[in-house]
């Protein structure tokens, strides 16, 4: 394992709690994607437009392999898994510089005709660990967040997808579709996963979003279009709810854990909002244009965030307690940006695999 300081990028991030030198806010965004499509009909009807500023992954060569984003809200940092590269690239928000962490294994597939160098892809925050799984090698690796030290991974019996932390059992949830399950870890010692018992579900899972105020997991059956809501303490599935994504299927989700219960479905051109406490009864929708993956939600303002591939844009909808959604920033991205995650000031920042970047999206005023 090799730890490199990565030289500072300049970046414009208005909004931001700490930003590193006040600067002005980017120029708007024209009403068009980089490829030409009209922006969905909120951009043109008064809604704040979105600019961003691509910073540069450190060593990556384009295209480059990323998936799952996190944020991390006590250093101020987003960790970007690079399955090209074998790393991990964590970016200080404070002082726009990356610190890498290497030293994950990888492999070359074939995928759609095409050879692909497999590793790292999806990262959860936990407390004094961030949990990386490799698709490449079917491990989790914990990494001290303050040293940025690479621990000794953890192997299962499947390929790993979408990893998630649960708080409240000092556990690591790992989604495992090919064998349609959920393998639990224990992380009572922070830098020493240990598997702990699996899940086994109805189809594969896809996405993952953690209700620690009712004790929830959910993930979506992406073959079978629904979201299963599992116990966390038993380890059990307790419900599954239709949904009405067509034959593509449900990708990320998200939760909102206050007193609302509203749980938040990304089909791959729109995203659900779900009444939580009433069976997933439908409440409204947000139409955001197609190639959507994972989704974010920024709590303390209420703020959907959703990022969509082949639109080449980036959306925001405010959802009110009825759990209607109101868009109010809408912004051109790149082909193929997707997954974005926002940090507690409203900053987005989306994966940009087609140009091995990392696309900063200025919160919204």
């Amino acid at each position: 394992m090799q730890l490199a300081r990565m030289p500072a990028l300049v970046i414009f991030l208005v909004g931001c709690a700490t930003p590193p030198t006040p600067s002005p806010a980017p120029s708007p965004a024209p009403a068009k994607t980089t490829s030409g499509a009209a922006l969905p009909e909120p951009a043109r009807s008064g809604s704040v437009s979105l600019a961003f500023e691509p910073v540069a992954l450190p060593g990556a060569t384009a295209p480059a392999s990323l998936d799952y984003l996190a944020f991390e809200p006590r250093r101020a940092r987003v960790w970007v898994p690079v399955g090209t590269t074998g790393s991990v690239d964590v970016f200080n928000i404070k002082t726009a510089a990356f610190d890498r962490v290497d030293g994950f294994r990888t492999v070359q597939r074939e995928l759609k005709g095409r050879t692909r160098t497999m590793g790292p892809s999806a990262v959860a925050i936990g407390d004094g660990a961030a949990y990386i799984g490799n698709r490449a090698t079917s491990e989790v690796c914990p990494v001290d967040t303050e040293s940025l030290k690479l621990g000794t991974c953890t192997a299962l019996a499947t390929p790993t997808d979408g990893v998630a932390y649960v708080s409240t059992a000092k556990e690591v949830w790992v989604t495992t579709p090919r064998d349609r399950s959920i393998v639990v870890l224990s992380v009572t010692e922070p830098l020493a996963p240990k598997v702990k018992t699996s899940i086994h579900l109805d189809g594969a899972p896809e996405g993952y979003a953690v209700d620690p105020t009712r004790g929830l997991f959910y993930t979506n059956l992406e073959d079978k279009n629904r979201t299963a809501v599992i116990d966390i303490v038993r380890h059990a599935p307790v419900a599954a709810w239709d949904v009405p994504c067509g034959q593509d299927g449900p990708r990320g989700v998200a939760v909102d854990a206050d007193e609302r219960g509203l749980v938040f479905v990304a089909c791959t051109d729109r995203v659900l909002v779900l009444d939580g406490l009433h069976d997933g009864a439908p409440l409204g929708t947000v139409e955001s244009g197609a190639g959507v993956d994972n989704i974010d939600w920024l709590p303390s303002r209420h703020l959907l965030y959703v990022a969509a591939g082949k639109a080449a844009t980036v959306t925001v909808g405010r959802v009110d307690h009825a759990g209607h959604v109101t868009p109010i920033a809408v912004g051109a991205s790149v082909e193929g940006a997707r997954n974005g995650v926002v940090d507690d000031g409203g900053n987005a920042y989306v994966a940009d695999p087609v140009n091995a970047r990392l696309l900063v999206f200025a919160a919204p005023k």
